[in-house]
Formats: C-alpha cells, structure tokens, sequence
C-alpha cells in the first residue's frame, strides 16, 4: 500500500499515512488531516483561497472537507516531484509567453 507523508498544519508532525481520509487525525495532536491548509491547491492569494476552479468555498480551511480537489502538500522542504495542476501548466504557459 502507498504511503503519504503529510505535515500537519496545526502541529507540524510529520505524518506517514496510508492514506488521508475525512475522518484521518493528526497521531499528534488530533487535528483533522484532510483539510485545505495541508493540500497542495491551498493559496491564500489565490481566489477562494485555492488554486483550483473551485465552484463551493471552503469556509473552514481547518475542518475536514469533501474537496474533490484536495491533494496532499508535499512535506516541507521537499522542493522536487510537484505535481502541477492544469491550472498551474497553462499559468506557466502564460507568463512565459508574456515575459520581456
């Protein structure tokens, strides 16, 4: 079975998962672990606080969700193996062909 490693946003555990559920707590402090401040999507400057198109907001960034969207954020300092959304490719896209 695949494991993810996930930081807990409330704590900062690192946490090797099996997978992250609605229902997956923190082993540390308990927080709930599926929640938009651990996704990859999650931008304060983005709109709705998210990177994706998402059509509900999220009020609770703290809260379990039911994103459709929600992907697990790398752990902190791991700056390589990113996956890009469609989103994130065609913004890439964009300011390349904009740049001076």
């Amino acid at each position: 079975m695949k494991m993810t490693h996930l930081t807990c946003f409330s704590c900062g555990c690192e946490a090797e998962l099996t997978g992250v559920f609605r229902s997956t707590t923190c082993p540390a402090c308990d927080a709930d672990m599926r929640v938009c401040k651990n996704c990859r999507f999650y931008d304060t400057s983005a709109s709705k606080s998210c990177r994706e198109p998402v059509s509900e907001p999220v009020h609770d960034k703290e809260r379990a969700n039911f994103c459709d969207f929600f992907r697990p954020a790398p752990p902190k300092g791991d700056g390589g193996g990113e996956v890009r959304s469609e989103a994130d490719e065609a913004r890439a896209k964009l300011e390349a062909l904009f740049k001076k």
